[in-house]
């Protein structure tokens, strides 16, 4: 089996962002697309792909399969010493993250498009995780762009594929091939992070919970956490069997794509409801009568992390959101004597916190939680979080709930409104439209200062990062207007999309009046949704009467 050089040309539009490259699964099966992307990899790996060993592994959608084969073909042509793949092609985004730094392996290549629909007329995404586990930095998808602008040639190996379906050892040539356990690994780590019995025992007194896993990566995790290690029933799991099309639905853990859990949740009146995304790295968290608002859910377990898991007994070492987050966690920082840090969206910035020491928990509104337990954010592991916390206060107070959690915080901290407004695949040139006249007015002198309703601007700009570890400067990571009163919006081009684009609309205000705790957000919100509808000029520029989403 030696390898064989195939002659290729350069695709337009190879970028990836920071969470690899998304298109639809016909432009991936186009002839030598995956291929020279895969290619472009390996060339940009730091230290060569020549001897390197690589996680693979991804969220089981359609495409899936062929493109571990492909990779397989391509790491043998390269030298790659060794693949390590989840079963199936089966692995978490955590657990990938996990397996990378449990096996030093060099570095990891992830198959998911996360939070986007699957199947033959859907979305499909290849990204790089590094050495730490983490996303790439932009140095090496930099790179990564630059070899796809230029790419003529790729070598591979010929042969049969390999079978993922066993677990154990082979090879493909001189490549030594490991197929793994999927979850056994990921499951045994949280074991160490958190007091399973705890939780076990906590659970047994008929505390009831449904977790939905809307046909993504994370089902089997969630048996074998919830059914096998917590005893609960079968009924506590449901849509956990992964599809490549997630059951035809959208594997987004909000109130509008996880409705099936949302409703019974209430119907049911299930005590604690919780969904995971594709490929297992967002969360969503509820209550019957709470829905547990991202940005309030990484403050909550920044503020019960010493007490209530095991692996932050000793000490945080500081915590951290991006910037369209709410500063709910900043106030949690503040009292606590933490340091505490706003990056840009993307996770990749996180890293370089924790690497350095900086950094125990951190999260993003878009239902992204995290620790520096790994190098990614975690469903599982703030669904577990959320259990932990739930046990302890139980302990303390008998028939603590979800929704007596959230007050109990309002009351010591106040409480952030915060909302995020998706319009999902509008119009590119009319996104970028409104996004220029937006930056325009919000870089203007004349802009500070001047009222809009009830709300004077005190601050505004495009929000730019300078990074206290490496000096890397990023620009341009989403425009923003401060208000005299605290309250603030923040508008966003998303880059997770396959086609079109996405404008994120976001906004928060903050109260210490204990009568509005209990408020609807979008009551609490509209005046301050509607002046940012009107400088925007969205539905002019968009065509959008209201939002695809709203969270």
């Amino acid at each position: 089996m030696s390898a064989r050089t195939v002659a290729t040309k350069p695709f337009e539009g190879q970028k990836p962002g920071t969470s690899g490259l998304r298109k639809r699964v016909s432009v991936f099966e186009q002839e030598n697309y995956t291929e020279n992307f895969v290619q472009c990899i390996l060339n940009a790996i730091p230290g060569g792909a020549k001897g390197s060993t690589l996680v693979v592994g991804g969220d089981g959608r359609y495409y899936s399969k062929p493109a571990v084969q492909k990779i397989i073909r391509l790491a043998a042509g390269n030298g790659v010493s060794k693949l390590i793949i989840g079963q199936n092609g089966i692995l978490s985004t955590p657990a990938s993250s996990h397996l990378i730094r449990l096996r030093k392996a060099t570095g990891g290549i992830l198959l998911t498009a996360s939070h986007n629909p699957g199947g033959p007329n859907a979305d499909f995404g290849i990204k790089y995780n590094v050495e730490n586990g983490g996303p790439a930095p932009e140095s090496v998808t930099n790179a990564i762009f630059e070899s796809t602008k230029t790419i003529s040639e790729y070598s591979v190996v010929d042969g049969d594929d390999i079978d993922l379906s066993t677990i154990g050892e082979r090879s493909f040539g001189e490549l030594a091939i490991e197929i793994v356990d999927s979850v056994a690994d990921y499951v045994e780590y949280l074991s160490q992070i958190f007091d399973f019995n705890l939780i076990r025992d906590f659970l047994a007194t008929g505390f009831t919970v449904r977790f939905d896993a809307l046909h993504g990566v994370t089902g089997p995790y969630a048996r074998a956490l919830f059914v096998e290690r917590f005893g609960l029933s079968e009924s506590a799991v449901q849509n956990c069997v992964p599809s490549e099309d997630f059951g035809g639905g959208h594997p987004d853990p909000n109130l509008t794509y996880a409705r099936s859990l949302v409703e019974a949740v209430e119907k049911e009146g299930i005590s604690f409801g919780a969904a995971s995304d594709g490929d297992g790295d967002r969360n969503m968290i509820l209550g019957k009568g709470a829905f547990v608002n991202p940005s309030d859910s990484v403050a909550i377990i920044a503020d019960w992390a010493e007490r209530a898991i095991p692996y932050f007994k000793g000490g945080i070492h500081g915590l951290a959101r991006s910037m369209p987050t709410s500063g709910a966690i900043d106030r949690v920082a503040k009292a606590r004597g933490y340091e505490v840090f706003e990056v840009p969206t993307g996770w990749k910035f996180f890293g370089n916190l924790m690497d350095a020491g900086r950094l125990s928990i951190c999260g993003e509104e878009s239902f992204g939680t995290g620790s520096d337990h790994i190098r990614e954010k975690d469903g599982l592991w703030a669904v577990v979080a959320w259990l932990s916390i739930l046990a302890t206060a139980n302990k303390e107070k008998p028939g603590t709930s979800v929704a007596d959690v959230l007050q109990a915080h309002y009351a010591k901290y106040g409480r952030n409104f915060f909302s995020r407004y998706d319009y999902e695949e509008v119009s590119s040139e009319g996104a970028k439209a409104m996004i220029d006249q937006v930056s325009t007015l919000f870089t203007s002198s004349e802009f500070i200062g001047s009222k809009h309703g009830p709300f004077t601007v005190k601050e505004a700009g495009n929000f730019s990062y300078t990074d206290p570890i490496d000096g890397s400067v990023s620009k341009n990571q989403g425009l923003y207007a401060v208000f005299e009163d605290g309250s603030r919006i923040v508008f966003r081009l998303s880059g997770t999309g396959s086609s079109g684009a996405t404008i994120r609309l976001y906004v928060e205000k903050y109260t210490q009046d204990a009568s509005e705790y209990d408020a609807d957000v979008q009551v609490g919100l509209k005046t301050l949704i509607d002046v940012a509808l009107q400088l925007s000029d969205l539905e002019k520029y968009t065509g959008r009467s209201a939002p695809t989403v709203i969270t």
